[in-house]
């Protein structure tokens, strides 16, 4: 597997970024790992590097992106945080990736079983973590349809928030983001949310929240 140049990210579309991950993840599915010399890849990258996709996920230690769509050194910015919520430096991270150094998607990707959901949903409090899950409770507000055990010990509510966690969070990445929302528009850049199954190693992606616009 080729480490990427400068040359071959111009080359990536949006669209062909989203394929590149999903092919990466089938291949993760079904254990056909590409094979990488990643000391070489390390070598190769030294001077500069020029990932193609900028990936928000969770802390979680199943959910590591690189291994999940199978990518290696120089391929993706990982940025990584319980419950996949953003802030200002998270988008200023972002807006780096993207506008700084070339990359073509963005992705927020929650996860199946989210611990941080969990404790959204239970409404914990405790030390600093109060603050961040303070960030994902207008998803558990946003979740009508449960009416009964809205709680941890309800898995399907916890899904259900969990996703609505992700689609919250692409848009507020538009809202939040001038630089990044006019690189959504003009289709230099295109955004789209996903869950990740822990127990397949299968990614997903909301169609509903996807968005490629074709360069104009």
């Amino acid at each position: 597997m080729k480490t990427l140049t400068k040359e071959m990210q111009a080359a990536i579309t949006p669209e062909m970024a989203l394929d590149l991950l999903k092919e990466g993840n089938k291949r993760f599915v079904n254990n056909l790992k590409v094979n990488r010399n990643l000391l070489q890849q390390a070598n190769e990258t030294s001077d500069g590097q020029h990932p193609f996709a900028v990936i928000l996920s969770c802390i979680d230690s199943r959910t590591s992106v690189e291994l999940i769509f199978d990518q290696g050194l120089g391929d993706v910015f990982s940025v990584r945080i319980a419950g996949n919520i953003i802030n200002e430096d998270i988008l200023g991270s972002m807006e780096f990736g993207c506008k700084v150094a070339g990359s073509k998607i963005i992705v927020v990707l929650g996860h199946s079983k989210c611990g941080a959901v969990k404790g959204a949903c239970d409404h914990v409090e405790m030390g600093n973590l109060t603050a961040l899950l303070s960030k994902i409770q207008p998803a558990v507000y946003d979740e009508k349809t449960v009416t009964e055990n809205r709680n941890s010990d309800n898995a399907g509510f916890v899904e259900k928030v969990a996703a609505i966690n992700v689609k919250r969070t692409v848009h507020a990445i538009m809202e939040r983001s001038p630089i990044l929302k006019e690189m959504i528009e003009t289709g230099a850049i295109g955004i789209v949310g996903g869950n990740h199954d822990i127990t397949t190693g299968e990614v997903s992606f909301y169609d509903d929240t996807l968005i490629i616009n074709k360069h104009s």
